[in-house]
């Protein structure tokens, strides 16, 4: 049994989010091959991470790439200096991830930005391709919609496998499109390859993309994955599992990985019920799931390639499904103080709107924004 739950952890993992993740790298101009070699990178590194991490913690940890961190790039578009300064953002974001691990007040820090901002800042970067899958309907119907009602059908029947079901409907609707359109899919970008880029440093990079998606990730991935491990009565290997993701998010920074961190949705089917009755034998899940991404990552070329020729709009429909959830999650938790509610809003608004100001993407001025606010409007009369 814990071989299946961990089967089914990285299949759902995987085909739930890598639409968010080609969308994002694309969105801050990654190339196809670029974005390839970047799943491809992604998929190896927090394989790697897995295996290592539940072995020696014999705990069912799992890794995942930077979800929300993808959402957080399809909104910030192509930084000044283009991909390489990107790269250079992810270097950093890893470097921060390490440093959690190494630094304690580090992490001290991280934890003093308030909850209902972090979300609101994550929910506001999630809108626009929330949004996507309802304009892609309006503009090709009869290949959305099929993916759609999918979508929600499944949502009725077997949540879990929801995103996964509409992305095995869009790859059919690709086929046919292709079909009949007379197109192909090159033979010779199927096979999975490493492309290296050198990293560009710039302060607008660092700001815009390297910062918010450190905070985006600890916040909606890190922080989450311990809570679902603690919830099934394990403890998370925090020093080692920071120093493992920041250290494969560096590695993996030069080949397009934008950052590799804690898995969180996909956490729970390593470590509950699914895994087996003995608790202490459910690190094999987590440790399965790993040999799975790596087997996984073999297919990452051929999924670029196949999405490449997919018609405008159909691969970020399939993204936005895949994050509607999240976005709920993160809408409520960002209002759930009711004062810290205009805050939030204005950091919600704010990072939606696109705002650019210096160069330095909207995730940056909206978190910035909802701080001083909140300290505006902190009523300092109560204890």
């Amino acid at each position: 049994m814990p071989l299946t739950a961990g089967v089914v952890t990285a299949l759902v993992g995987f085909t739930s989010s890598f639409a968010v993740v080609l969308a994002g790298l694309r969105a801050v101009g990654a190339t196809d091959g670029q974005a390839a070699s970047g799943l491809l990178a992604l998929t190896i590194c927090f394989g790697i991470g897995v295996l290592w991490l539940s072995w020696r913690s014999k705990v069912p940890v799992t890794l995942a790439w930077s979800t929300p961190g993808a959402a957080l790039l399809a909104g910030a578009g192509a930084p000044d200096g283009g991909w390489p300064a990107a790269v250079g953002a992810f270097l950093l974001a890893g470097v921060l991830i390490a440093l959690t691990g190494l630094l304690p007040p580090l992490g001290r820090l991280m934890a003093k930005i308030p909850t209902s901002l972090a979300q609101a800042m994550l929910a506001g970067v999630l809108l626009p391709l929330c949004l996507a899958p309802f304009k892609a309907l309006g503009e090709a119907p009869l290949l959305v919609a099929p993916v759609i009602a999918c979508w929600l059908l499944m949502m009725k029947l077997a949540p879990r496998w929801s995103v996964p079901a509409s992305l095995g409907v869009a790859l059919g609707v690709i086929g046919i499109y292709i079909a009949v359109n007379g197109g192909a899919v090159p033979a010779g970008r199927l096979l999975p390859e490493l492309e290296w880029t050198t990293p560009a440093f710039t302060l607008q990079a660092a700001a815009g993309i390297a910062l918010p998606l450190f905070i985006v990730t600890m916040a909606s991935q890190n922080i989450p994955g311990v809570a679902v491990l603690k919830s099934f009565g394990y403890s998370t290997p925090w020093r080692p599992s920071m120093l493992v993701t920041g250290a494969g998010t560096v590695l993996g920074a030069p080949f397009g990985g934008h950052a590799i961190n804690l898995a969180a949705l996909s956490a729970a089917l390593a470590a509950g019920e699914e895994a087996g009755p003995d608790r202490g034998r459910r690190w094999i899940a987590g440790f399965t799931s790993g040999l799975a991404y790596l087997v996984l990552a073999a297919f990452s070329a051929a999924l670029v390639a196949v999405v490449a020729a997919a018609p405008q709009g159909l691969l970020e429909a399939v993204a936005g499904l895949a994050l509607l959830g999240t976005m709920a999650s993160a809408i409520a938790s960002a209002l759930a103080v009711a004062e810290e509610r205009i805050s939030a809003s204005v950091t919600f608004l704010l990072a939606a709107s696109g705002l650019s100001v210096a160069g330095i993407g909207a995730a940056f001025w909206a978190l910035v924004a909802g701080i001083v606010i909140r300290w505006v409007l902190k009523d300092r009369s109560k204890p």
